[in-house]
């Protein structure tokens, strides 16, 4: 009898501390679990490699982002290489489709792409630091799983010339603290004032940090368009001149 009283004991003080979680408690345990505050810290850059499926088309993407806010998305598609959403601290830069030229963002963008500059490797790590705002909205279940819903504000954005809230909720699993969706809404286009929704899972070690290999990013409730990394390498080597814009254009 002592035994079962015990183990109900023990029961409800697990229950409890879940209960009790904070916001920066969510955080700082999904840091440690997956590879340790300080080694993320550490990390100076990703280089991922991964392939997306259109239309029964397999197209190849490289992906690199590094601590100094600098980062490219490289698509290979019929011979054709296109540099999309490029930053090289000072200039946002996108190859045409059509034309295959480069061309400059309007500085509304580039603005907006230089407040994410230090954001890396996460918006949530150091996030006091950063002057952002981090809240504990509750508990949700997402595909099955009971996670922790937490909300994060950032400084404004500009949207067609006004100050926009710039907001994220994060959902991480309530057992392991793993990281298992996140939603914006979105700012302009057909989509705006919709919400946006990334789901992440298979997560593995790459170099002692752990990163999900799948990923899955669309509309709530809606369509959404799976990615499968192949490779993730930490602290890549990246010549510099990959980010700057293209001479001549």
């Amino acid at each position: 009898m002592r035994k079962k009283s015990t183990l109900l004991a023990l029961a409800i003080f697990a229950f409890g501390f879940a209960s009790a979680q904070s916001a920066d408690e969510i955080v700082t345990n999904y840091f440690e679990n997956t590879g340790g505050y300080d080694a993320w810290g550490k990390l100076e850059g990703l280089k991922m490699t991964a392939k997306v499926n259109q239309g029964g088309m397999e197209i190849p993407l490289e992906i690199v982002v590094l601590k100094d806010g600098k980062q490219y998305t490289k698509i290979s598609l019929q011979g054709n290489e296109y540099m999309q959403g490029v930053f090289d601290g000072e200039v946002v830069w996108n190859t045409n489709f059509q034309s295959l030229s480069a061309e400059k963002a309007d500085a509304e963008t580039t603005a907006n792409q230089k407040l994410e500059a230090n954001d890396f490797p996460s918006d949530l790590y150091d996030y006091k630091d950063k002057g952002y705002t981090l809240e504990l909205m509750g508990e949700e279940t997402i595909e099955g799983t009971e996670t922790f819903k937490l909300k994060l504000t950032k400084e404004p954005i500009t949207v067609d010339g006004a100050e926009q809230d710039n907001v994220t909720f994060y959902y991480f699993d309530k057992e392991n603290f793993v990281l298992l969706a996140e939603e914006q809404e979105i700012p302009a286009g057909p989509a705006k004032g919709m919400m946006g929704i990334v789901t992440f899972s298979d997560y593995d070690e790459v170099s002692g940090l752990y990163f999900p290999f799948s990923m899955s990013q669309g509309m709530k409730g809606g369509q959404t368009q799976p990615i499968k990394f192949e490779t993730i390498e930490a602290n890549p080597t990246v010549d510099a001149k990959v980010f700057a814009f293209p001479d001549g254009e």
